[in-house]
């Protein structure tokens, strides 16, 4: 062995990861996230390396609080890497990531409400654990997690330069586009409402021409099912183009689907507690709950399950 070789072996560590299933219960039908659930002492070049070599949507890594964030209440702080560059929020991550930490045996200083720090700043996950199963009254998994959608940094209608280049990439009729806003919460997202959930589970996209033009662009489209509902009695049908991010389509995205239901339940479309289905266009069967709470907070949350646990070296 090379002393360059042996120099790079002695500055890796062996730290626990897990590769969580996100939005499902069934392993590979939701969206996978990386988690390192000790990400102490890595520089941002190394986690950047990292998520670029998983290329999966997001790969996180675990750390202490800062203590601003540990006066906050914090439990832990993420950061948030696509293989194109740090996020400071994302939805999918966020549930993952709080799955795979909870699983590690980590407890959170209120109660059931996990409190996690990340660059939008504190976002509250809440848990519903499932009922005792088995002789040993052992609780399964970490039920169903949900987080607070972050407040709005923007919610305006969508500019017409980018209405136009989206619609046209969308291979739609302008008048199948029912309303449209850009809503961000961290992440940016143009969202196009169309006419149907059908329309939306049935899109071929082109975007070369949007990724040379507007390629800052990420991109959520939605459909309202008919009053006899979708797939497991989904209110919505949902796809996310996250093409600022590298991402062509995003399997089940926590971030598109929090500022749809801010939208849609503000402004009636949809009631304050539904099922979006998202995943289907690439074979997966991802199943979003959201819900907007007395005091107008929308939640977003759904099951995750651990798909690889074990160690990586970095």
């Amino acid at each position: 062995m090379s002393a360059r070789h042996g120099d790079i072996a002695d500055s890796t560590a062996s730290r626990p990861f897990a590769q969580v299933d996100v939005f499902t219960e069934v392993p590979t039908l939701g969206n996978p996230v990386a988690v390192v659930l000790d990400g102490d002492g890595l520089t941002d070049e190394q986690m950047a390396a990292f998520a670029r070599w998983t290329n999966l949507s997001e790969t996180t890594f675990l750390l202490p609080p800062s203590p601003d964030g540990a006066a906050g209440g914090a439990d832990y702080r993420l950061r948030i890497f696509t293989p194109g560059g740090e996020l400071p929020f994302a939805g999918h991550p966020t549930l993952g990531s709080c799955h795979a930490w909870l699983e590690a045996g980590g407890a959170p200083r209120a109660g059931d409400a996990v409190v996690q720090e990340c660059g939008v700043g504190l976002v509250t996950i809440r848990r519903e654990v499932r009922a005792a199963v088995g002789p040993d009254d052992e609780p399964e998994g970490t039920g169903r997690l949900a987080f607070a959608a972050p407040d709005l940094l923007a919610d305006e209608p969508v500019p017409a330069d980018d209405l136009a280049a989206i619609v046209a990439a969308l291979g739609v009729p302008d008048d199948a586009v029912h309303d449209h806003r850009v809503l961000d919460n961290g992440p940016g997202w143009r969202v196009v409402l169309l006419d149907s959930a059908d329309r939306v589970a049935g899109l071929a996209p082109d975007w070369s021409r949007l990724r040379v033009e507007h390629p800052d662009l990420s991109v959520g489209v939605a459909g309202l099912y008919g009053d006899d509902g979708g797939p497991d009695g989904a209110a919505v049908e949902v796809r996310g183009f996250a093409l600022a991010m590298g991402i062509p389509e995003d399997p089940v995205t926590g971030s598109l689907n929090a500022v749809v239901g801010q939208w849609l339940v503000r402004d009636g479309r949809l009631p304050d507690r539904y099922v979006a289905a998202q995943g289907a266009a690439l074979g997966r069967a991802g199943r979003v709950h959201v819900e907007r709470d007395g005091s107008g907070t929308v939640w977003v949350g759904g099951a995750s399950v651990t798909c690889v646990a074990g160690t990586v070296r970095l």
